[in-house]
């Protein structure tokens, strides 16, 4: 592992979310200059509305983008991790479509009853349907060894996930609609600080956790036989792996929906980049490496076409699915 490499690169992923930052902030349906940014932060200004635009929407919702970002590569990750597969993600596996499953069902039915459902709430719904459509998957991997199939099935829940979901989109009250819509097909549009601090909370605790668990995640990716040798607990690493991958995606689903391909792309990214696969490195490489690119599809999204705003997923799938295709191409040739 070359240090000066990593640290190189970790500063160079620091200057780009700083950039991607700024401009987040200046740029959207209301341009605004650097001198009014200044102004309004420095609070030298009665622009009212400037300030409520960027304290009320673009900071919470840059927020979010570094954060869940972070959260959906980490998730990635530990994934790819577990199954020993390069193509594997929460949005692959279905584990993203059944959190969306079931927090589109639990705020179909508290909607109806007039009650609105609380961030934490949503995500406690979402990890649910997370740890519901994993054990699916979780149990087809011990009869079929198979990883190309196991992707299959995964993709195959996902789709029964969606499916249920639409339906009960499409019969729900047209008010549950108008609350669903934006939401089920990816959007971080909506943030307040009181999402911020949940979502802060429940991925920075998994990160450190991540982060604590790097060296027996690294005895386990030379094989379960090594990893007992070196007195590593195999099967609560295993368990541990499974809550905080789908602790993350639930988190992520909960808050904005599905998002797709960045628990695929970002961790083979950051390997390329880092020329490393240490955990110890590639844990918080993943984490910063998805909330810059989040942040930079997201920042397309909401600008491009502004003022009309474009599904996350949409975007990320345009930048990311290259990605993944040359991922799987790759690993054909050295398969042979």
């Amino acid at each position: 592992m070359n240090k000066k490499r990593c640290v190189a690169v970790f500063i160079l992923l620091i200057i780009l979310l700083g950039i991607l930052t700024l401009g987040n902030i200046l740029l959207g349906s209301v341009n605004m200059s650097a001198s009014q940014i200044l102004k309004i932060l420095s609070k030298d200004t009665l622009d009212t509305t400037g300030y409520n635009i960027i304290y009320s929407i673009r900071l919470p919702r840059i927020s979010a983008a570094i954060m869940l970002g972070g959260a959906l590569a980490l998730s990635g990750y530990l994934l790819q991790t577990f199954f020993s597969n390069p193509i594997v993600g929460p949005f692959v596996l279905g584990i993203s479509s059944g959190a969306k499953l079931t927090v589109a069902l639990t705020m179909i039915f508290l909607l109806s009853k007039g009650v609105k459902i609380s961030s934490m709430g949503m995500v406690v719904s979402a990890f649910v349907g997370s740890i519901a459509a994993m054990g699916f998957v979780l149990i087809i991997s011990f009869k079929i060894k198979n990883m190309s199939i196991l992707v299959v099935c995964g993709i195959m829940i996902g789709y029964i996930c969606s499916a249920v979901t639409d339906f009960a989109v499409t019969f729900a009250d047209d008010s549950n609609i108008i609350n669903l819509h934006n939401w089920s097909l990816g959007s971080l549009s909506g943030m307040n600080w009181q999402d911020i601090k949940i979502m802060t909370i429940i991925t920075l605790m998994c990160l450190t956790i991540s982060v604590l668990m790097s060296k027996p995640i690294g005895a386990y990716r030379l094989g379960e036989a090594y990893a007992h040798s070196m007195g590593v607990n195999v099967m609560l690493l295993r368990v541990m792996m499974i809550l905080i991958s789908s602790l993350l995606a639930a988190c992520v689903t909960a808050f904005a929906g599905p998002v797709s391909f960045v628990g695929i792309a970002v961790p083979h990214l950051m390997k390329s980049a880092f020329k490393t696969t240490a955990p110890a490195v590639m844990i918080p490489a993943c984490f910063l490496g998805g909330g810059v690119i989040t942040l930079f599809c997201d920042g397309v999204a909401r600008t491009v076409f502004a003022p009309t705003e474009l599904s996350i997923s949409s975007v990320t799938a345009v930048f990311l699915v290259p990605v993944v295709l040359f991922i799987m191409i790759k690993r054909k040739e050295n398969n042979g």
